[in-house]
């Protein structure tokens, strides 16, 4: 057993085996983007031929583990191993086109396997998911502002519904529709309720229309459609975009940079490791 270890162990940290199942990948991630435009048998057998090669260093990689729980503590391991086993599921075991499509989206993920082709791309995935921790507190730091914007802006800035309005009412409000339509034409009051409210602030912090916005809220205001004077109105857009643009999203980058250099320093602090252990 411990020969069969040696052999598996010599083949999966082989570089140029490791150099071969990155061209590999590469091949896949190609076909895969050929299968959007033809559905070819022998582009099938060639993906069918990759599935086993992929097979085939998983299971060189699992003989060569210390352990069972060596190989799952890996990340990478179990993200592979994953990919490979819905590679194996048969599209005729389900009947629904639905679930079927699901599947070949599932399997339109292996090429994300090129993100452990590289020393550096796996050493910013790893950056990425020890950011989560901090994003998630990020992110809900992000979303009580959304939520406290999107109820004043719904509170100040929702136009009347036009089925209800009638005479003057109803002609400013047509009126307003002419010079001040919403962008898209097609789209619904930005406050018209909680739900856009807080779809209209995430655009305004992509920097889409923000502005538009305002001026077709002063507008609104002018006409007597809504509640809220020009300060009020340019106030609220002002300060939520730069709020949102300028510190929200810099706390996200920050604490990016931050484990970054974690990260940086714990894989010096492991080439250190294995360099005395070498030496020893």
């Amino acid at each position: 057993m411990s020969k069969i270890r040696e052999i598996a162990s010599f083949i999966a940290l082989n570089t140029g085996f490791e150099l071969f199942i990155t061209v590999i990948i590469i091949l896949n991630s190609v076909l895969i983007g050929i299968e959007t435009y033809t559905d070819n048998l022998t582009i099938k057998m060639i993906q069918q031929g990759i599935l086993y090669i992929f097979t085939f260093e998983i299971l060189m990689r699992f003989i060569a583990a210390k352990s069972i729980k060596d190989f799952f503590c890996d990340g990478w391991n179990v993200f592979d191993l994953t990919l490979v086993l819905i590679g194996y599921i048969p599209e005729t075991l389900f009947a629904s086109a639905s679930m079927m499509t699901a599947l070949r989206v599932l399997r339109v993920f292996r090429i994300l396997r090129l993100l452990r082709a590289n020393k550096e791309i796996k050493l910013i995935v790893t950056v990425l998911v020890k950011s989560m921790t901090s994003m998630f507190y990020n992110l809900i730091l992000f979303l009580i502002f959304v939520y406290l914007y999107a109820i004043a802006g719904v509170s100040m800035f929702r136009l009347p519904d036009p089925t209800t309005l009638e005479g003057e009412q109803l002609a400013k409000y047509e009126k307003l529709m002419e010079v001040a339509p919403n962008a898209p034409t097609n789209s619904p009051d930005p406050f018209g309720d909680l739900g856009e409210a807080i779809f209209t602030l995430f655009r305004e912090l992509t920097g889409e229309d923000w502005t538009d916005l305002r001026y077709n809220h002063i507008t609104a205001s002018e006409y007597g459609l809504i509640n809220a004077n020009s300060t009020v109105i340019t106030t609220y857009h002002v300060s939520w975009f730069c709020l949102a643009a300028f510190l929200l999203l810099n706390l996200v980058t920050g604490a990016v940079i931050n484990n970054y250099q974690i990260a940086i320093d714990e894989e010096d602090e492991k080439e250190k490791d294995k360099s005395d252990s070498s030496k020893e």
